[in-house]
């Protein structure tokens, strides 16, 4: 609690009202509004929920003015350098950072549910084949539910755990099976010697007819991607999956309704759209004219991979994404790839640019996660199922965080009405 108070005065004489400010640990204070509708009759109006906390959580924490990023308390710069992308969920489910002992059992349980039920393959073959991957990843989570309903007891929390580690465990053979789908190809196994992120790869790369080979460049920078990733506070999808879960719903449903919402173009969206504006300039040499019509607000033309909505600095995930970026075009020998040189001709005039240096107009993580993918190989619109395969640690930890809350309630926003008044139906033969 804290002796903190606001006051809100009303300017018809209504007498003033006074609520407690309650203080996190970093990070700014919240006003607790909550008695305000029995104490007044107001509700508060902000739509987007810019200026309103729904709950608490101790499981990531963002400056956007920083430029700072936080899992548990640990910077998003020290994770992605000295830990693996399934020591980041551990840490983002449990807390804690583990110790050897701890992440080869976490490691040897995930590994251990990485299979699907068989009778998921022909969930899969009711799809056409040029569905969208996340179309059928929508649909095929939540289906997770009809083939494990014996950890769905949401009170329960051997039931929750095991979900948790079913859904890490399974997100990357489900991605991998959408997209040999979509390429026409045979489903591919999950190999147990593998570690998580070479073993989506090759699920998702390998055929019958050719061994393949794995490059640990390429190994780490997907699974630094997956890091960063893997939770990003009360974005979109994560108030999703609270609102979802907040009414009781199974976890896998839970997860799915976070998909559907990552979906959006404004969302996970994001680099797949930055990489489409990249095709549509098309060439370095048009870029002069590109930044030209970017900078006219009349033009209609976006610049899309730069900015974010929270961070008005640098993007932290951005800085670690762009040496990955660097390190993949080396290793796959693509710096004079067509697309990737305008990429890289874009950040350089994105970075020393008055414009945007101005309007802190960084390149951020969807532009450099963007390129990387798709020199690893990754369609285009597989991307946001990439993003949904990383985020769903953070879907599930949030998820579990609330559940164990004992303030959640299940999520009802407020409106401000402005339809009709109240009035009567008259008579079809008199309308």
């Amino acid at each position: 609690m804290t002796d903190k108070n606001a006051t809100l005065s009303f300017s018809d004489g209504s007498p003033a009202i006074s609520f407690p400010i309650l203080p996190g640990t970093i990070g700014p204070q919240v006003v607790d509004i909550r008695p305000l509708y029995s104490k007044t009759g107001h509700f508060t109006y902000d739509p987007g929920f810019m200026s309103t906390a729904a709950c608490t959580s101790s499981i990531t924490y963002i400056d956007g003015d920083k430029g700072e990023l936080l899992y548990r308390g640990y910077p998003i710069e020290q994770l992605a350098v000295n830990c693996d992308f399934l020591e980041v969920c551990y840490l983002l489910l449990k807390g804690e950072l583990p110790n050897a002992k701890q992440k080869s059992e976490f490691v040897t349980m995930v590994t251990n549910h990485t299979m699907v039920h068989e009778q998921m393959n022909q969930f899969f073959r009711g799809f056409r084949r040029d569905s969208h991957p996340m179309a059928m990843l929508v649909g095929v989570v939540g289906s997770l539910s009809a083939f494990y309903h014996d950890s769905l007891d949401i009170t329960d929390a051997h039931h929750r755990e095991v979900s948790a580690i079913r859904l890490i465990a399974k997100l990357p053979t489900l991605v991998a099976t959408c997209y040999k789908y979509t390429m026409g190809q045979p489903f591919v196994y999950p190999r147990n010697e593998l570690g998580y992120t070479a073993n989506f790869m090759r699920m998702m790369f390998s055929v019958p007819c050719e061994d393949y080979k794995v490059n640990d460049v390429l190994v780490r920078a997907l699974d630094r991607i997956f890091i960063l990733h893997a939770d990003h506070e009360q974005n979109a999808s994560t108030s999703t999956v609270r609102l979802a879960g907040s009414s009781g719903a199974n976890p896998f449903a839970c997860i799915a309704a976070g998909i559907a919402c990552l979906w959006g173009p404004a969302h996970g969206g994001a680099n797949e759209a930055a990489l489409n504006m990249l095709e549509g300039i098309g060439d370095v040499s048009k870029i002069g004219d590109f930044i030209k019509r970017a900078k006219d607000k009349n033009s209609g033309v976006k610049l899309m991979g730069f900015g974010h909505r929270v961070y008005k600095n640098y993007d932290p995930r951005a800085k670690l994404m762009r040496e990955t970026c660097h390190e993949v075009l080396e290793e796959l020998g693509l710096h004079d790839d067509r697309l990737f040189k305008l990429a890289m001709a874009l950040e350089k005039i994105a970075l020393e640019d008055d414009y945007f240096v101005q309007r802190k107009l960084y390149p951020n993580v969807d532009f450099y996660s963007g390129i990387v993918q798709r020199a690893i190989g990754i369609p285009v619109s597989l991307f946001t199922a990439i993003f949904a395969l990383a985020r769903t640690v953070g879907w599930i930890a949030q998820w579990n965080e609330m559940i164990s809350d004992p303030d959640q309630k299940i999520g009802r926003p407020r409106q401000l009405y402005c339809g009709a008044v109240r009035r009567d139906v008259t008579p079809l033969a008199t309308r």
